[in-house]
């Protein structure tokens, strides 16, 4: 008998007045938050300004959340579209199910729309949200725990996960997966910190480092799960694809390393002058206001273009001309 677990929560959502609050989706919610929030702080100490992180994830987030869904839907579609299941169910992001490959996948997309629009290169951009977006994760898996889902195999263990009897669950103690993979993101994320204040990591590498060091522990905990699955040559499938990825993450830092050293620098194109654009329509009008004012003044000092000064004495312009001059040579007219 276990006598020491963890356990699991009661409900997955905790009613707020009419609003159902979601534990699942409150913990994507917060990741989010966490990963704009570092990532803008690691832009900004190296040159970028303050708020472009945020501009960005507004293209990158909601291309994640579909990229995430898609890829989960697509690699379980027996969940939803076999016989006795409601395909309705696929649209219900809030009850769980995001695959992090067509999260980052489809939400690099998202981000290359974003950083096209800004001007600014998507490596730089995705190395400054790496340990954030680990970070994100880490919070994340979290929303497993409150849905009772992905947990690995039975054990006895003293941080064993107790999940309760339900559908397509069995009552017992499991290895918690959910758990070793938050604590697994949370040491990719400072791996990446390390690493890029060590070795300046740039033109995107630092961003290969991060999905290496996740594809690496995402293989031996993917493992562990018991929870249905496709599988490939004896192996789930989501164990084939952290080896892919990984693969190629490394293929990337060892290629890029040599063809891009060093750390590029970041400089974001100057803000687009109002004027340039459209300008402000209560500037420009309150700027021709004072225009057509100062000009009303300017007209009202200034003699008179016809009549002159009526107290100067008229002169004679042929008299004028005949004027000998001291040396007796006529002066001509000022005609300037």
């Amino acid at each position: 008998m276990n006598l020491a677990f963890i356990p699991s929560p009661s409900t997955g959502v905790i009613e707020l007045g009419p609003i159902p609050l979601r534990g699942y989706a409150f913990c994507i919610i917060i990741g989010v938050f966490v990963a704009v929030w570092f990532g803008n702080k690691r832009w900004v100490a190296r040159g970028g300004k303050a708020g472009t992180v945020a501009d960005i994830a507004v293209w990158a987030v909601p291309f994640g959340l579909v990229g995430g869904r898609l890829y989960h839907v697509i690699t379980d579609y027996q969940l939803y579209f076999s016989d006795g299941e409601d395909w309705v169910d696929a649209f219900k992001i809030w009850e769980g199910g995001l695959g992090i490959w067509g999260a980052i996948a489809l939400g690099a997309v998202g981000a290359w729309i974003g950083c096209r629009r800004r001007g600014i290169p998507l490596p730089a951009w995705a190395d400054a949200l790496a340990p954030g977006i680990a970070f994100a994760q880490a919070i994340g898996r979290w929303g497993n725990w409150f849905n009772q889902e992905l947990y690995g195999k039975p054990t006895d263990l003293p941080w064993a996960l107790k999940i309760s009897e339900g559908t397509n669950r069995v009552a017992g103690t499991y290895h918690p997966t959910f758990l070793y993979e938050s604590l697994w993101c949370v040491g990719v994320a400072l791996l990446v910190i390390w690493a890029d204040r060590r070795f300046k990591l740039g033109h995107g590498r630092a961003f290969a480092l991060y999905v290496a060091a996740y594809c690496a522990g995402r293989g031996w905990i993917e493992y562990m799960r018991v929870d249905e699955a496709h599988h490939v040559l004896g192996l789930r499938l989501n164990v084939w694809t952290a080896i892919i990825v990984f693969v190629l993450a490394v293929t990337y830092i060892v290629i890029s390393a040599k063809v891009r050293p060093g750390r590029e620098e970041i400089v974001e194109p100057a803000a687009v002058d109002p004027a340039e654009d459209g300008g402000d329509t209560a500037t420009d009008a309150s700027a021709k206001d004072e225009a057509d004012a100062q000009a009303k003044t300017d007209e009202a000092d200034a003699p008179a273009k016809t009549g002159g000064d009526t107290d100067a004495p008229e002169k004679d312009p042929v008299a004028e001309e005949q004027t000998p001059e001291a040396d007796g040579t006529p002066q001509k007219a000022d005609k300037s």
